[in-house]
């Protein structure tokens, strides 16, 4: 191939290049509130169709989307809180909890070993005494430096959640006396 033939090739190319440019910053958009000659009434901004459901679903249901109900924490689940539950929710709270929390809820996770601020333990009075509205409210909203988790979580793994919190709450305060006799019996030979 000559030299002329290169350079004609390479014009043609740089030419058919400059006509797939796509102009994505610049295309044609309505900015919020602009006018607009389209529609009858000069407004580019539309009413939401009837029934329109928000990004999320609908939340017809505050005590589960946000464990209150008129500002006051929910005292009870709104659900059976079985094993299923209590499953799903240490699985959710392995995921999401115990990197500031940790797996037994002492507020010693990975975080904290990294330099960042220690959340409390959910072993407090505070938060033994706490209703269950309470954490997830705090998930739902954030509490101090802890960010809402309302996008990462769905409002029924946040109960979920609660319910192993619970859980663990219990495992680390029950008495001894509400063990059977079988357990108490095995529990005192490991102690020295």
């Amino acid at each position: 191939m000559t030299r002329a033939a290169r350079a004609a090739l390479l014009s043609l190319l740089a030419a058919a290049m400059a006509g797939c440019r796509q102009d994505m910053h610049d295309q044609p958009r309505y900015e919020p509130l602009e006018q607009s000659a389209f529609f009858p009434d000069g407004r580019s901004s539309r009413h939401l169709v009837e029934g329109t459901v928000p990004r999320g679903g609908l939340q017809a249901d505050g005590v589960f989307a946000t464990g209150k109900q008129d500002g006051v924490l929910a005292a009870s689940f709104p659900m059976p809180v079985d094993r299923a539950l209590l499953e799903r929710g240490r699985e959710r709270y392995d995921i999401f909890c115990s990197p500031c929390h940790d797996r037994l809820g002492t507020g010693q996770g990975m975080i904290v070993q990294r330099g960042f601020r220690v959340p409390p333990s959910m072993h407090i009075d505070r938060l033994r005494q706490a209703p269950p509205g309470h954490f997830v409210d705090v998930m739902t909203s954030g509490f101090g430096a802890m960010p809402d988790y309302r996008a990462q979580i769905p409002a029924a793994d946040r109960w979920a959640i609660t319910a192993y919190i619970r859980a663990l709450q219990l495992s680390q305060h029950a008495p001894i006396e509400s063990l059977p006799e079988e357990e108490r019996r095995r529990l005192r030979e490991q102690v020295p």
